[in-house]
């Protein structure tokens, strides 16, 4: 049984140096549409997160925008943010991440910047704690986390990730294997995407 139902996409408010990196969010945003799941993001209408919400919206699909008051106008315009099905304004970041990751059933790490890692690091760290299950991918377009990944090998083999097997991010370099890739995880036995009660009630 597929237990997602949304993906939330994490990435930069920028284009970055390559194009394709704004494309790969084309993609994403395309497939994840075309999969009849709904895209979760941070709101934003420039970058890379304006090409994943883009690509949803151009193949029909539903797009829930989640962002700041202060950061409207610096990530995003009133008249773009017009398109979106769904629009959430948050009064800070924090209040911003939490409704992310209660909107999602599975998290992906598109190209990005220091935003980009803090909330798919924390979204690993609540997995590690036993908080959720649910599906974590690195887009991992033209090598752009391997750096990452190399420090999380590094950690594990220095007796830092006690709980790897909580916190097995899958690794996908074809932004349009992502969906599939994502959707095989939720539905396994073993990757419910709830968490564990007794576990979040302490946080």
């Amino acid at each position: 049984m597929n237990t997602i139902r949304s993906i939330c996409v994490y990435c930069g408010s920028s284009p970055g140096r390559d194009e394709t990196y704004a494309k790969a969010g084309h993609l994403l945003g395309r497939s994840i549409a075309k999969s009849g799941l709904r895209l979760i993001y941070g709101g934003g209408t420039r970058g890379i997160m304006g090409a994943v919400a883009e690509g949803a919206l151009r193949a029909g699909g539903k797009v829930t925008g989640i962002i700041p008051r202060f950061l409207i106008n610096r990530e995003a315009t009133e008249t773009a943010l017009n398109r979106l099905d769904e629009l959430v304004i948050t009064d800070n970041m924090h209040e911003r991440k939490h409704t992310m990751f209660e909107k999602s059933d599975a998290f992906v790490a598109l190209p990005g910047g220091i935003g980009t890692v803090e909330e798919i690091i924390e979204i690993m760290t609540w997995g590690q704690l036993g908080h959720h299950r649910k599906p974590i991918v690195f887009g991992n377009v033209g090598g752009f986390w391997d750096p990452m990944l190399a420090l999380l090998d590094h950690m594990m083999a220095e007796g830092f990730i006690h709980t790897a097997q909580r916190v097995k991010p899958l690794v996908v370099d074809d932004p349009e294997a992502i969906v599939a890739a994502i959707i095989v995880a939720g539905s396994s036995v073993d990757a419910p995407t709830d968490g564990v009660q007794s576990v979040i009630d302490k946080l």
